[in-house]
């Protein structure tokens, strides 16, 4: 049996730092500062008042230790790591946490320095497989997408190509509005992005996210406590989690048009939610553009277009911030950066903004629910995280 969290947890302050190649910056130096930006977010509130931290990075740390030792804090610490959908997991528990009544106030805290690796992608080991996992780059492997679109709905190659432009461009030019914060925060024109080297298959540098540094910080609270501490909290209306069999890429005829893992969680969260027409109920949504051809499949996967329809809702705009449902109005993982364990607590704190009228440029008019979908893996082999909020309670 599985229960809803619905309208029984609340966000009360967040912190986001910028994210992009911050060489001078520790990540202690960024634990530090997004925890402090969240504190300092809810007035009269201190670190002795928070109960515990989930903690949320791929290869920035280990165990809890290092959040206690950069925030000076003896608490209780849990280090979560579930890939790309790290920082998203963290609040999972955490929100877990609160609901069950052990903790009063938690906060969940997300880092990645990837840029001080050594390494131009994630550094990660992985364990002995029965050697069906893929063995190509995330670049190779997602450049398998679009020729799988194409074929799975009939779409000319050339649609794809352009919708995917699109993305990217219109992912850019959301970045743009987001100075204080993107790693790239200028707009890319279309011929540009068409003309540049390719990476894998069709994909160009403009079609893949940015390896960056950051994090991120949210405080959770008990819904029936959250105007003790604020008078603009976001609620949480539905939320799900959900990691596959991690059999798809040895199943005979997989088309990867779509990500099953995705499916179930979006039917997990909009029930608990009570969203039964996302395209129209949803304000806005954060989703997981790793790469701009999953953004396109996500699409349809979380109900906002139709089967074989994604590419041509994606070029009328529909995605757009004027459109019918903003998508990545802050850029996304495509132009605000993806450091893996913070990413997932990025896309909320944009939702976060945006619900409380503080999203600058880019505000969104009148807001009222919002999505925010993070996942972490490969087509065949996904963990996908939802979660939906909204500003009132009911």
């Amino acid at each position: 049996m599985t229960r809803s969290l619905r309208d029984r947890i609340a966000i009360v302050g967040m912190g986001c730092t910028k994210f992009g190649e911050l060489w001078d910056t520790s990540a202690d130096d960024l634990v530090i500062e997004a925890a402090h930006d969240a504190i300092a977010s809810v007035p009269g509130l201190t670190k002795d008042d928070i109960d515990a931290y989930w903690y949320s990075t791929l290869a920035s740390g280990h165990a809890g230790l290092p959040l206690a030792k950069a925030l000076k804090v003896e608490r209780p610490v849990t280090h979560v790591e579930n890939f790309c959908a790290s920082g998203s997991d963290a609040f999972r528990n955490a929100a877990f946490a609160v609901a069950a009544g052990v903790y009063d106030v938690a906060m969940a805290v997300g880092v990645e320095k990837l840029k001080d690796s050594g390494y131009s992608g994630l550094t990660v080991h992985e364990p002995p497989g029965n050697n069906t996992a893929s063995e190509v780059s995330p670049p190779a492997t997602y450049a398998l997408l679009p020729s799988a679109y194409s074929r799975a709905y009939g779409v000319a190659p050339g649609d794809v190509r352009q919708a995917l432009t699109h993305i990217a461009w219109r992912n850019h030019a959301n970045g743009a509005k987001n100075p204080e914060r993107a790693q790239y925060s200028s707009i890319v024109p279309k011929e540009r992005i068409e003309q540049a080297p390719k990476v894998a298959g069709d994909l160009s540098v403009f079609d893949c996210s940015g390896v960056a540094d950051g994090a991120a910080a949210a405080i959770i609270v008990r819904a029936e406590d959250a105007l003790k501490y604020t008078d603009k909290p976001i609620y949480l209306k539905g939320m799900a989690l959900h990691a596959g069999m991690s059999n798809g890429a040895a199943t005979a005829g997989e088309q990867h048009a779509s990500f099953p893992e995705v499916v179930a969680c979006a039917a997990r969260a909009y029930a608990e939610a009570g969203i039964t027409d996302p395209r129209r109920q949803l304000s806005m949504a954060e989703v997981h553009d790793c790469f701009t051809p999953t953004e396109m499949i996500l699409m349809e996967d979380l109900g906002f277009s139709g089967r074989g329809q994604a590419w041509q809702d994606v070029i009328n705009g529909d995605f757009d911030l004027d459109g019918v449902l903003a998508v990545n109005p802050d850029g996304g993982l495509k132009s605000f950066g993806h450091p893996v364990g913070a990413s997932g607590l990025r896309m909320i704190f944009e939702l976060w903004l945006q619900l409380r009228g503080e999203a600058g440029a880019r505000q969104l008019a009148d807001p009222r629910l919002a999505l925010s979908h993070n996942m972490g893996g490969m087509p065949g082999e996904f963990i996908s995280f939802i979660g939906i909020f909204g500003k009132e309670l009911g």
